[in-house]
């Protein structure tokens, strides 16, 4: 089976884990301690690709927690899933990394990445076709940004050839939980850009409005908001794990998703999201979904997809009894309609997969990736906040204590704002006319040349 490492790194990652494991665990008929319920055959076909059978009926999940202080790990021995993971792949460091990217990045986190590399060897050596990684973290805090982006340079130097999914929660103008956060977030960008395959972005700020606007919560906990990027989590890896009429995995989705490698920032969608009440008087035909799905308002990241244009699309769709028909048709429709926000030169890309499974609790359920350029924004926004207090040298001295130097900002900058560009760039890319134009100047000065 084509499996995959999961890797929480930093208390945000392990939160996000958590929501993530229980939302695997029902799907594929499990208690909270690993044990099989399940009635239904298919939830085991392909429990390999998360899961390793210890004994009989029991399955033990693929994955480490990881975080600088040992709280977190404390945490979930304590929680409902205290049973569930192997007591070796809690790796916790004893000081924590205070907020700070150097101290994940140079000094704690240096310190503790040799013994999760020895952990990852031995989970890497009892798969049979180890499929790729997949970190939770988020961009804001010391252990995630700081640890997460040196396990990020560690795994793709050991394992170069499989893929490197993260799934990164970026810090929001409106839900902020530190002063320094536009300084970890665009160090970490900078190792996103050159180490991940596929970088999921998730915005605090944008699971709030969904959770307060669609799903009429009143006052939003972390564990609303992990449950919504779980579901999401669990669509993306659908067709890995269950049978399906159309399969997809990460290197599939990276093949159709990422047309220039620096470009695989994506942004996330999920339908049907319903206020608890509500289901009952839903219609969940595959062009409903397909409309809420694209709906911005279900967008998991705070930026507005009007603002830039689609280059490619990945919808994944679940549930009994789908027609591939109706999924194609939905997605032509989709194309036709909104033709102006697809970038021309790129034919046909919106990719599909379709898995016979649907998730607990709902008939039909979709999936949405997309890779927009109008994720800029997110970008723009760090940058503007960095600069903001780099023109001052605000809080510099905490991070060059720990060893770094002041050329490694102006580096991680210059990256990102590279990075602006690029997408600009593809976003203003030509029309047809300009490119046949383009050819046949080149045909011309080919001719001249010969001449």
């Amino acid at each position: 089976m084509r499996e995959i490492i999961n890797l929480s790194v930093g208390q945000a990652g392990n939160q996000l884990g958590t929501a993530f494991w229980d939302q695997i665990l029902l799907e594929h008929g499990l208690d909270k301690s690993g044990m099989y319920i399940g009635k239904d055959p298919q939830q085991l076909v392909r429990s390999s690709v998360y899961f390793t059978e210890a004994s009989a009926n029991k399955y033990v999940p693929r994955s480490i927690q990881i975080d600088l202080e040992p709280g977190t790990g404390e945490n979930i021995k304590a929680g409902p899933l205290g049973n569930l993971f192997r007591p070796d792949t809690f790796i916790s460091g004893q000081s924590g990394a205070g907020n700070n990217w150097a101290k994940g990045y140079y000094t704690e986190g240096a310190e503790l990445v040799d013994s999760v590399l020895d952990v990852l060897r031995i989970q890497a050596e009892r798969c049979d076709l180890l499929q790729g990684f997949q970190l939770l973290h988020s961009l804001g805090g010391g252990t995630g940004s700081g640890m997460g982006s040196l396990l990020l340079s560690k795994v793709k130097e050991e394992f170069p050839d499989r893929m490197l999914a993260t799934f990164s929660v970026l810090p929001s103008p409106k839900v902020s939980d530190t002063v320094v956060e536009p300084y970890n977030a665009l160090l970490s960008f900078h190792q996103l850009v050159e180490n991940s395959d596929l970088t999921f972005c998730i915005d605090n700020e944008a699971l709030y409005d969904i959770c307060v606007r669609t799903l009429k919560t009143a006052s939003p906990t972390y564990e609303n908001l992990n449950s919504i990027i779980a579901r999401v989590m669990a669509g993306i890896t659908t067709t890995l794990r269950f049978p399906g009429q159309l399969n997809s995995d990460l290197r599939k989705l990276a093949v159709n998703m990422i047309p220039f490698p620096r470009l695989h920032f994506f942004m996330t969608g999920y339908a049907p999201l319903v206020a608890p009440g509500g289901q009952a008087y839903q219609t969940t035909s595959i062009a409903d979904l397909t409309a809420q799905m694209f709906d911005p308002r279900s967008m998991m990241a705070a930026t507005n997809p009007a603002h830039g244009r689609w280059l490619t699309v990945a919808t994944i769709f679940r549930g009994a009894k789908i027609s591939m028909r109706d999924v194609e048709e939905a997605s032509y429709n989709l194309r036709q309609k909104n033709q102006g926000a697809f970038v021309e030169w790129i034919p046909n890309s919106v990719l599909s997969s379709v898995c016979d499974v649907p998730p607990v609790g709902v008939k039909q359920s979709a999936t949405f990736i997309g890779n927009s350029t109008a994720i800029q924004e997110l970008f723009k926004r760090t940058h503007s906040q960095f600069s903001a207090m780099y023109r001052r040298k605000a809080f510099l001295h905490w991070y060059l204590g720990e060893g770094m130097d002041e050329m490694e900002f102006t580096e991680a900058e210059s990256n990102m704002l590279d990075l602006v560009s690029e997408y600009q760039q593809y976003e203003s890319a030509g029309t047809e006319e300009e490119y046949t134009e383009e050819i046949q100047e080149g045909e011309e000065q080919y001719e001249e040349e010969q001449q």
